[in-house]
């Protein structure tokens, strides 16, 4: 299950890069449409991606390239078109009256993802590490209602609304991202976890450049100079982006997608603790409710995962 003892840290930084990143790209996109300002992100990371890999490939681990299956591109391609539909979903579930409950719908992604490398990998998670899945999910949920007071049962009761269902719908395709991440590692013959999570990284980033890069070409053609006009702040975003990403793909090829997901989820933790200390912006009970139920879901994923 555990390949690498590595998953942990990479996660853990793999959510203060991810925090950071959303952080500068509000900046990109102000002045950017939404796909364009996706685009950023795999534009602008790919030279840095490529540079982490022949970095570690050439300099820190010297090795031969290793050789790919022929399902690695078609896993590499399934995750980055994914991550598109599912960040689109998201922002179609911003964009509803609703949005609140479109945002907690979408942090349903750490059990959807449990379920579906349970089916589709075989992977298999103790009752500690579910019951610190479902303890996370719950405070992130509560997290994201931003300190909403919202009725018992009210989520329940919205699951009708199409904010409710574009959320879930990307947290599904969120699932879906990280499944076909861990899968086309497995495709590289290597034993190295890291080499094969910065191979696919390398890959994956460059399709979804030709994909979103292709769409915003032939339907907002007006924002392609928009995009490399604005290099100074895309170039930060893309550099973080691709370390981030290799921290993520790093633990998906080491460790039960489930276990990285719900580790990754104190990036929630890492927001709120900036806005508090740093902004001087007071936290509202439910945030602290939250937040205690996520580092509770992370003990228990973390206790769980123990052999």
């Amino acid at each position: 299950m555990i390949t690498s003892p590595i998953w942990l840290p990479a996660t853990l930084i793999g959510g203060v890069l991810q925090a950071w990143r959303t952080a500068v790209q509000r900046r990109v996109s102000q002045t950017l449409s939404l796909n364009a300002a996706g685009l950023v992100r795999y534009l602008y990371g790919l030279p840095f991606a490529i540079a982490i890999a022949c970095f570690y490939q050439f300099l820190i681990a010297p090795a031969p390239i290793p050789a790919m299956g022929m399902l690695f591109v078609p896993f590499c391609a399934a995750a980055g078109l994914a991550q598109i539909v599912a960040t689109n979903l998201l922002l179609m579930a911003f964009e509803q009256r609703n949005f609140v409950v479109g945002t907690a719908y979408s942090k349903t992604e750490a059990v959807q993802g449990a379920l579906l490398s349970m089916l589709l990998l075989g992977e298999r998670l103790s009752l500690l590490a579910w019951a610190g899945i479902v303890a996370g999910v719950i405070g992130v949920m509560i997290l994201s209602t931003g300190g909403k007071r919202m009725a018992s049962g009210e989520l329940l009761r919205a699951l009708g609304q199409p904010a409710a269902r574009y959320g879930i719908a990307s947290g599904l395709f969120f699932a879906l991202t990280a499944v076909a991440v861990r899968r086309s590692t497995a495709e590289i013959a290597t034993d190295d976890p890291i080499r094969s999570a910065l191979s696919a990284l390398v890959v994956t980033i460059a399709l979804q450049t030709l994909m979103q890069g292709g769409w915003l070409f032939w339907r907002e053609r007006s924002q392609v100079r928009a995009v490399f006009a604005s290099w100074r702040v895309s170039g930060q975003v893309g550099l973080l982006s691709a370390l981030g990403s290799a921290c993520w793909f790093t633990g998906f090829a080491t460790a039960p997608v489930a276990l990285v997901r719900i580790v990754g989820q104190v990036e929630m933790v890492f927001t709120l603790g900036f806005a508090h200390f740093y902004l001087r912006e007071r936290l509202r009970g439910s945030e602290v409710a939250g937040l205690g139920l996520v580092v509770l879901g992370v003990v228990l994923a973390l206790g769980g995962s123990v052999r």
